[in-house]
């Protein structure tokens, strides 16, 4: 078993860990790194805080087995055939190496071009745009709580101590919000409007626009 380890290296360990199977890259330009992914089987994640983590789908995308922390967004990044999620302890994380080790060995992970075929279909352009499509839908599809009610939940979510002084910030922001609406009042403010589509502003504003097209391209056939 080896190890490669891309990262700025500056600590009085390094003299030790390259005399074994330990490879220091050093920090990589990102053209180079599917040339490096790609030479292992197994890529190790350690986050103690992450909110999605590119590196664990480029490495999947290279056909590797992820072993990560499971912290913020990552248990969301990939389905559990992909990834082993351990706790972000030293215990935990060397539990995690094992099982991929074993599976490794015992030929239970899938092959790498399968891995790819897999990942690749889960970020697409599309994809990502009707994600992005539901969660502007939900949350405006949601009911607007009542200031009382969201101190209320600040509070009960946050403990009684830290959940008080986020609801006095709270407090704070929306009397500096109404003090900014008395400065500069909602109806002088220009609502945006739908400039594309069949129903547009633009088509309404300018009806003879394809007429005037029309009559331009006569006027050169002329």
């Amino acid at each position: 078993m080896m190890f490669l380890l891309s990262h700025d290296f500056h600590s009085p360990l390094f003299s030790l860990i390259s005399k074994i199977r330990v490879h220091l890259l050093g920090a990589l330009e990102h053209k180079d790194v599917r040339n490096v992914l790609v030479q292992g089987h197994i890529f190790l994640n350690t986050s103690l805080t992450e909110a999605f983590c590119m590196a664990i789908v480029e490495a999947a995308s290279c056909g590797l087995q992820v072993v990560s922390t499971r912290v913020g967004g990552i248990p969301e990044v990939l389905p559990e055939s992909l990834i082993i999620l351990c706790e972000p302890s030293v215990k935990s994380l060397c539990e995690g190496l094992e099982k991929a080790i074993s599976q490794l060995k015992s030929g239970a992970l899938l092959p790498p071009e399968k891995i790819h075929n897999i990942v690749k279909t889960f970020y697409t352009w599309r994809n990502v745009a009707e994600r992005t499509e539901k969660v502007y839908d939900r949350v405006a599809g949601e009911a607007v709580l009542s200031m009382d009610k969201r101190l209320d939940r600040l509070i009960s979510h946050c403990g009684p101590v830290t959940g008080c002084i986020f609801a006095l910030l709270a407090v704070l922001n929306f009397l500096f919000l109404v003090f900014l609406r008395w400065v500069t009042p909602d109806s002088i403010i220009d609502v945006a409007v739908d400039a594309t589509g069949p129903r547009a502003a633009w088509a309404r504003q300018h009806p003879c626009s394809k007429k005037g097209g029309e009559n331009n391209e006569m006027s050169k056939t002329r």
